[in-house]
């Protein structure tokens, strides 16, 4: 059996190391410093797209800054750990946060057409995040995986924040923390992840960025 791997850059957040020089789960600084060709040459977004998250509403990083990408059309080249496969391209748009260290965060929005189609995407992304240390573990057996829910925030149409830890032997472990929320028929997900554990996950100040993360997401 091989070693997960997860490419950093546009998302995952969420996986384990591969060797010894490789990058750790989801939060590789190498991967993170300048969005990809493909990014770049991806026509600019629409006007009146719901708003995104700036470096300063990400959970503050005790040695670092946070930078930003453009927000970009479309899924991330790599989607976040944990909800691959689960949100769509059409009516997404993203953005890709890094530090100087091995801290990363992205945030997804999808607006749908239909109230109805975004509480089933909202749904289906929580369900896959509830689902995901399982998963994880079965893909990958030689490694442990748990999650945490951190409870319902009051946002715009709700909101909803979880934790899921990844360790795999001879790699660094990975803490990964996620909020979905909906306002009307947009849906968003932010992740943040790095080299940790449960005690090192900045809960409250995630639990703030998925509350502003929500309410940007309005407009009339």
């Amino acid at each position: 059996m091989h070693k997960p791997t997860h490419s950093l850059r546009g998302a995952a957040l969420g996986a384990v190391a591969v060797a010894a020089a490789a990058v750790v789960a989801g939060t590789g600084p190498a991967q993170a410093h300048a969005p990809s060709a493909r990014a770049e040459a991806q026509a600019a977004v629409p006007q009146g797209t719901p708003g995104h998250l700036v470096p300063r509403e990400l959970p503050p990083h005790p040695s670092s800054d946070w930078y930003a990408s453009d927000v970009t059309r479309g899924l991330p080249e790599t989607p976040p750990f944990c909800v691959e496969k689960t949100l769509p391209s059409a009516g997404a748009t993203h953005r890709t946060f890094w530090t100087e260290y091995d801290t990363s965060a992205t945030q997804i929005v999808v607006r749908t057409g239909t109230v109805e189609a975004a509480r089933k995407l909202a749904a289906a992304a929580e369900k896959k995040i509830q689902n995901c240390a399982a998963d994880w573990v079965r893909d990958y057996p030689e490694g442990t995986a748990s999650g945490r829910d951190y409870g319902a925030l009051t946002a715009e149409d709700g909101a909803h924040v979880y934790g899921v830890h990844t360790s795999y032997p001879d790699s660094e472990p990975g803490i990964h923390l996620f909020g979905v929320g909906r306002d009307g028929r947009t849906v968003t997900v932010v992740s943040w992840g790095e080299m940790g554990g449960f005690d090192q996950a900045p809960v409250a100040d995630f639990k703030r960025t998925t509350t502003t993360a929500v309410v940007k997401l309005y407009h009339p």
